[in-house]
């Protein structure tokens, strides 16, 4: 059963669809958030659970968003309203692209400090000598109305390749992009096995303590791999719109996850022992990127070209993630609202925009406005990455475990009866059972519930 629009683009190779995948996954959500989840969760423990949760939850709810994606060859609302028509399901794609929007702007902030950090590390304008100054040069970086200058700059940069399209914008800077995002993380590898506390950072990392799990920590990991994995927004489903009939589903689903994986250990690998060198603290938290990791630049042979190779790869990997976010409302507009592909790019990132100045002030002239008690930038990251994205999840889950024609689904997965996929059966399970329950129990986590 084929519900596909054959005029719809399609990426034009196997490895342009794994690498606008992958690049959708990698963000600041492995290179920033993992490693300071993991260090302030106990290292080495919470890695194990963190792989575990990505394989047993974020791979059936991958393969979810994949095959409603390619099946229906629709943004996410038409997607829901083409395999439950009558039904509300479709009312998940406003929830997505709310989401995306929000993450959008927030996220763009964060993004535009990588790039000022990397111009003022390559003019050799970062002073890190110690964790106090750093702490200080990072709230002159970050306040103020210098950060709506950087954020208006990665917005433009965003911009520009979605206004390429699907083949020749997003495909084409995917393969770019992916690959030298993972040379740098190589690099970044191979220098910091170089450091002398480099037994002491792996141990922490790869030695798990199993008698430091709790509930927290469980919750921490699971969390981390649905945030990490871009699971919930609608990014993979939009991207999978575009795959082509010979994309083998679960195939792509495993190599997407465990590269997404990868790359979060290796942000380990790289921070760790990095940390253990210089006798900082682990448990640093969101400042590990900003703060500390440019002190122990500083004290590096060729610190200066290490930081901004670092925080050129922080904009890197960004990049990659904000064009999929984008692309959710984007194939919205175009296709429910009938817009161009010029129009709906624009209209996106302006209401990026907008949202990422009211963001960007929230450092300094809007700090005292509040929702809720949180300033702009912490609101927009609650709301979608603490109630949309586990909703959205755990929709999706529901809907193709229970409500979706099980003979699509089948179909997806074997590409017609071409391949087999022995585990059928035990994913319908997991999107049933298992993956619903894990997702609600993040966002009751999230919500301060639990």
């Amino acid at each position: 059963m084929s519900l596909r629009n054959e005029e719809r683009a399609v990426f034009g190779s196997k490895f342009a669809a794994i690498a606008t995948t992958v690049g959708s996954a990698v963000g600041l959500g492995n290179i920033w958030r993992f490693p300071y989840e993991a260090g302030i969760h106990g290292g080495g423990a919470f890695m194990i659970c963190y792989i575990a949760f990505v394989f047993l939850i974020g791979v059936p709810v991958l393969i979810a968003e994949y095959s409603i994606g390619r099946s229906t060859r629709s943004n996410i609302f038409g997607a829901y309203r083409k395999l439950a028509p009558g039904k509300n399901f479709h009312f998940a794609g406003y929830l997505g692209i709310i989401a995306s929007l929000l993450i959008l702007s927030f996220y763009s902030v964060v993004a535009g400090w990588t790039i000022e950090y990397c111009i003022a590390s390559l003019c050799g304008q970062l002073d890190f000598s110690n964790t106090e100054i750093g702490h200080r040069q990072f709230l002159q970086l970050t306040t103020g109305w210098r950060p709506v200058i950087w954020t208006v700059i990665f917005l433009f940069c965003n911009t520009f390749i979605l206004l390429g399209g699907v083949t020749k914008g997003i495909e084409r800077a995917s393969n770019i992009l992916m690959p030298i995002l993972f040379l740098l993380l190589i690099s970044f590898c191979i220098n910091s096995l170089t450091l002398p506390g480099c037994r002491e950072g792996l141990s922490f990392l790869f030695n798990p303590d199993f008698s430091k799990i709790n509930s927290s920590v469980l919750l921490g990991a699971l969390g981390q791999a649905f945030f990490s994995m871009s699971l919930g927004l609608g990014c993979m489903m939009t991207y999978a719109s575009y795959f082509n009939k010979e994309t083998r589903l679960g195939k792509t689903a495993l190599i997407t996850s465990g590269l997404d994986t990868a790359v979060a250990i290796l942000s380990g690998v790289i921070i760790f022992p990095a940390v253990f060198s210089f006798n900082l603290s682990p448990e640093a938290g969101p400042t590990l990127v900003f703060e500390v990791l440019p002190h122990i630049f500083t004290q590096l042979p060729g610190g200066i070209i290490w930081s901004t190779l670092f925080f050129l790869l922080l904009f890197l990997a960004s990049l990659t993630s904000t064009v999929s976010m984008s692309e959710i409302s984007i194939t919205f507009f175009c296709e429910e609202k009938k817009m161009s592909r010029k129009g709906a790019t624009l209209l996106s990132s302006g209401i990026a925009l907008i949202g990422g100045l009211l963001c960007a002030l929230s450092f300094g002239p809007l700090a005292e406005i509040k929702i809720f008690g949180l300033t702009f930038f912490n609101f927009f990251d609650y709301a979608s990455s603490n109630v949309c994205l586990p909703l959205g999840g755990m929709i999706c889950s529901i809907f193709a475990g229970w409500y979706m024609d099980k003979k699509i689904l089948r179909e997806q997965l074997t590409n017609n009866g071409k391949y087999k996929f022995r585990i059928f059966s035990v994913l319908i399970f997991f999107l049933k059972w298992i993956c619903p329950i894990a997702i609600f129990l993040i966002f009751l986590n999230s919500i301060g519930i639990l």
